[in-house]
């Protein structure tokens, strides 16, 4: 049961600084209103990192569905857990949501932009074609798999698949490797879609959005939420297998 407290938290904390990076950014009057892209990228980059430090020695800090799915599908994680894991991490996505509203909620009667509100909680694409928004998405998640396991591999010198994951998120320098990863991956892969790389960061804060009285906000975007669902996995699944079959 601790491992899946742990992804819960670790998610909720993944959630909570990155998405507050989001509204930092975006909403009226919050000191670092206009700080552009690469304070987001900046911010979820940390983000990521802190919430593996924090959770890394205990669940291995997954902290996402695609990471979960895709070490399930080599063989180097049980299919047994993955339930109470997807669970634990929709259910921190939801909670790093509700604290990112409450951290900021001066601040959302004062701002009138519905599509700045909603990125505060969840992704959605630049231009609106929703297959080339799945490819992107499929091609982060893939670089976040196959470059984690990269990672505990190369730098740490894993003899397993299992191993590398391992060595990647509990290492000392491993999970701030891991932040400059999704660091890079946002901002040379980021444009397109906001770069969800994973289905709990979205799925969970879009329900929040959809629950919560937000004032003046929009519809959360259903029509487009399984792209930030889907893709990931698929990506995930896809990266993770590519580096095994290389026999890196």
């Amino acid at each position: 049961m601790h491992v899946y407290l742990a992804e819960l938290v670790g998610t909720a904390m993944l959630v909570l600084l990155g998405n507050g990076a989001v509204a930092s950014v975006n909403l009226t009057k919050s000191k670092s209103q206009g700080g552009g892209w690469i304070v987001i990228t900046v911010g979820w980059g940390l983000a990521v990192a802190f919430a593996v430090y924090a959770v890394g020695n205990i669940s291995d800090a997954h902290i996402n569905p695609a990471v979960t799915l895709g070490l399930a599908s080599i063989g180097a994680f049980a299919w047994a857990d993955v339930p109470g894991y997807l669970a634990a991490q929709v259910t921190g996505g939801m909670l790093g949501a509700v604290l990112v509203y409450a951290a900021f909620f001066a601040h959302w009667a004062e701002t009138e932009d519905p599509d700045g509100k909603l990125a505060c909680y969840c992704t959605s694409p630049a231009i609106r074609r929703l297959g080339p928004a799945a490819v992107t998405e499929f091609i982060g998640t893939f670089v976040l798999l196959f470059g984690v396991l990269a990672i505990g591999n190369i730098a740490l010198a894993a003899e397993t698949v299992e191993e590398a994951w391992t060595l990647a998120v509990s290492s000392y320098f491993g999970p701030l490797l891991i932040g400059m990863l999704v660091l890079s991956i946002g901002i040379s892969l980021g444009g397109p879609t906001g770069y969800a790389i994973n289905p709990a960061r979205d799925l969970g804060p879009r329900l929040v959005h959809s629950l919560l009285v937000i004032p003046g906000k929009r519809d959360s975007d259903w029509g487009y939420a399984w792209v930030p669902v889907v893709a990931p996995i698929l990506g995930g699944i896809a990266g993770a297998w590519v580096y095994v079959l290389l026999d890196f």
